[in-house]
C-alpha cells in the first residue's frame, strides 16, 4: 500500500512540475537555444519550482520501485501528462477538448488494469549484458542530443529524453531496495543521476521548441515501453497468474492515452503564457 501512495503523490508532483517547466522554458526561449537556454532556465524561479516538483516526483517514484513493478510505476508517472492537462485547464486557462476528457478516462482504465495485475516484488540484479548497455547509454544519448539540437528535432529530443529516463527507471528498480547509506558507493547510483540530468536537459530543450504535452507524452511512451519490457524480461517484475492480458491491455491504454492527449493539446502552451490583457 505504501508503494501505491508514493506513486500517486509522485505522479501529482510530476504533473505540476511539467506545467511550471513548460511555461518557464517557453518564455525563456529565444535564438541561441541549447546550453544558453539551460543557463537562463537555471535562474528562473518558475522553472526552479517545476524542477523541484520533478525532483520530488523522482524521489517518490524511486521509493515506489522498491516493491512495485516497472510497468506500473512508469505507467503511473506517465499519467502525469493527464495531471498537467487538468492543472493547466483549472489554473492557467488551457483549452480542453472532448478527446482529452476521453483520454483521461482511458488513462484511468489503463492504470486500474495494471494495478490489479501487478504483484509486489524485489528486483533481480541487473544482468551483465544489460549493465554494459546501460553504462554506454549516457554517451550515446549525449551525442545524439547534440545532433538533434542542431537540427531542431523536437520528436527525437523527446525520444532521447525517454531513453535516458528509462535508464533512470531500470537502475532505480535495482537500487530501490538497497540501504540508503550504501547508495553513494554503488556505480548504478551515479549512472542513474547522470541519465536523469541528460533526460532533463533533452526534455527542457524539447519543451522550449515544441508542445509541452506532446513532448512529455512522446517521452513517457518511450520510457514506459522500454522499462516494461526490460522489467519483465530481465528484472523479475511479476504479473498475477492469468492477468498477462491486463498488463498488455493496460499498457496499450496508457500509451494510447498519453500520445493522443499530447497530440490533442496543441494550444495549451500558447494559452499558458499569454498576457492577461491579450486573452480578454
Amino acid at each position: 500500500m505504501l508503494g501505491h501512495i508514493e506513486l500517486a503523490v509522485s505522479t501529482a508532483m510530476y504533473g505540476m512540475g511539467i506545467v511550471a517547466q513548460s511555461v518557464a522554458a517557453r518564455r525563456a526561449d529565444r535564438p541561441g537555444t541549447g546550453l544558453g537556454l539551460l543557463a537562463r532556465l537555471a535562474t528562473d524561479r518558475l522553472y526552479q519550482l517545476g524542477f523541484a516538483g520533478q525532483v520530488g516526483g523522482f524521489a517518490l517514484a524511486f521509493l515506489a520501485r522498491a516493491e512495485l513493478p516497472l510497468y506500473l510505476v512508469q505507467a503511473g508517472t506517465s499519467c502525469a501528462v493527464g495531471i498537467a492537462t487538468a492543472f493547466g485547464v483549472l489554473a492557467l486557462g488551457w483549452r480542453v477538448r472532448p478527446v482529452e476528457v476521453a483520454m483521461l478516462g482511458v488513462l484511468a482504465a489503463g492504470l486500474v488494469l495494471l494495478a490489479t495485475a501487478s504483484v509486489p516484488s524485489v528486483a533481480h540484479d541487473i544482468p551483465a549484458g544489460l549493465g554494459w548497455v546501460l553504462l554506454g547509454s549516457p554517451l550515446l544519448v549525449g551525442l545524439a542530443a547534440t545532433w538533434a539540437c542542431r537540427r531542431d528535432s523536437v520528436l527525437f529530443l523527446a525520444l532521447l529524453a525517454g531513453s535516458a529516463f528509462a535508464v533512470v527507471a531500470i537502475s532505480g528498480r535495482s537500487l530501490a531496495d538497497e540501504p540508503l547509506h550504501q547508495l553513494p558507493l554503488n556505480p548504478l547510483t551515479w549512472l542513474m543521476l547522470l541519465a536523469a540530468l541528460l533526460g532533463q536537459a533533452c526534455m527542457s530543450v524539447a519543451l522550449a521548441r515544441g508542445s509541452a504535452t506532446s513532448t512529455v507524452a512522446t517521452m513517457d511512451a518511450a520510457t514506459m515501453v522500454l522499462t516494461s519490457v526490460v522489467g519483465i524480461a530481465a528484472l523479475g517484475d511479476r504479473i498475477a497468474p492469468g492477468r498477462e492480458w491486463s498488463v498488455v491491455l493496460g499498457l496499450a491504454f496508457v500509451v494510447l492515452g498519453v500520445l493522443v492527449l499530447g497530440s490533442a493539446a496543441r494550444v495549451a502552451p500558447v494559452v499558458a503564457h499569454r498576457p492577461a490583457r491579450e486573452a480578454v
